[in-house]
């Protein structure tokens, strides 16, 4: 049965947590403190962040999340790893049978800290965007960055990572300097047991100021059908390209939403839309009283222009941050896929 969403949630599984108006994940930011400068970053670099979550309010929205129906509790940043109580809330997490997915730059990954992901099971999403170790520290904006990628993973694989139980990925960035080794790393983590996780850039914050990133449609199509026919030939895997994500589907505001670090709730980390805050409402409420997210559960009605006529119109609505960013309009057409650049021509 195909699966969409961060590779785990079935079709079946997404309809029925829309109609019984519940999630199946969040994503929270635990803190916005960062020590990389990331040239695509969705988060504008700032050396200190105020009026943030506490351990208590984090593990409340938890709770919050957990009682309407959310299994899944995926970590952002700010970067996760040098969050001090970092292990704490992860046990927290493992003790209410949530599964925990974390997204890391690996800065702050040692031995210790790996053991302790292993330990609770944590799907390890390691930050990797160039095998170029000078490339790598020019668009994580930080000297040193490759090596330190380096030594997370190598106390990922001691800890036994890629293994059974221990998910491991690589999330990596589209951009005009990684293009071309893009199907190398891709074959490379194949071979490796190690899941890539490529998606298009967002255009917003950091990478809306540095245009030198950006990537056209029709080089997207290009590169996810490559990747798509090296999937099929070499491995065995057969899918469709079609953006954002490679090899997989986002239709994440059916299911999920972000909960930033000052307990802002917004649809995701592209439609930067306050929605409400925890500390004023509960989840639940804001949610369900939410326009922009009962509008994305009804996309089919309320999508525009070419991603309402598209042939893929019924299992995809394209990236919405991009929509937003670029527009204005997080239901307008995705300016970064392909199939609606065509269509617009049309």
């Amino acid at each position: 049965m195909q699966k969409t969403y961060n590779l785990e949630f079935t079709e079946q599984e997404i309809r029925e947590a829309v109609a019984a108006d519940q999630l199946l994940s969040i994503e929270i930011e635990f803190s916005r403190v960062c020590n990389f400068r990331c040239s695509y970053c969705y988060v504008e670099g700032q050396e200190t962040w105020k009026n943030e979550l506490s351990r208590e309010e984090i593990k409340d929205v938890i709770l919050q999340a957990k009682a309407l129906g959310a299994r899944k509790i995926i970590i952002l940043g700010g970067e996760p790893s040098i969050y001090p109580q970092l292990p704490e809330i992860l046990h927290f997490i493992g003790q209410e049978g949530l599964e925990i997915e974390m997204f890391t730059n690996g800065s702050g990954i040692t031995q210790e800290l790996a053991d302790v992901l292993a330990q609770e099971k944590v799907r390890v999403a390691l930050k990797l965007n160039s095998q170029n170790e000078e490339l790598q520290d020019t668009l994580a904006g930080k000297q040193g960055a490759y090596q330190a990628i380096q030594r997370a993973l190598g106390c990922l694989r001691e800890a036994g990572y890629p293994g059974k139980g221990l998910y491991l990925a690589m999330s990596t960035v589209i951009c005009q300097q990684n293009i071309e080794e893009l199907p190398a790393i891709w074959q490379w983590l194949r071979e490796q047991a190690i899941e890539p996780l490529f998606e298009v850039l967002t255009p917003q914050a950091n990478a809306s100021e540095n245009t030198w990133l950006g990537v056209s449609p029709e080089e997207l199509k290009t590169l996810f059908t490559q990747l798509a026919d090296l999937d099929r030939k070499k491995f065995g895997r057969d899918w469709e390209p079609q953006p954002p994500l490679v090899g997989n589907r986002c239709m994440r505001h059916q299911v999920s939403c972000l909960v930033t670090s000052n307990g802002d709730i917004m649809p995701c980390v592209g439609v930067t839309i306050p929605l409400g805050n925890i500390r004023n409402n509960t989840l639940a409420h804001i949610l369900h009283n939410s326009e922009e997210i009962q509008n994305l559960k009804n996309y089919r009605e309320t999508i525009k222009g070419a991603c309402r006529t598209c042939e893929k119109a019924e299992e995809c609505y394209g990236c919405r941050g991009a929509a937003y960013q670029l527009t204005g309009d997080y239901l307008a057409s995705d300016p970064t896929c392909w199939r609606n650049a065509t269509l617009t021509k049309c």
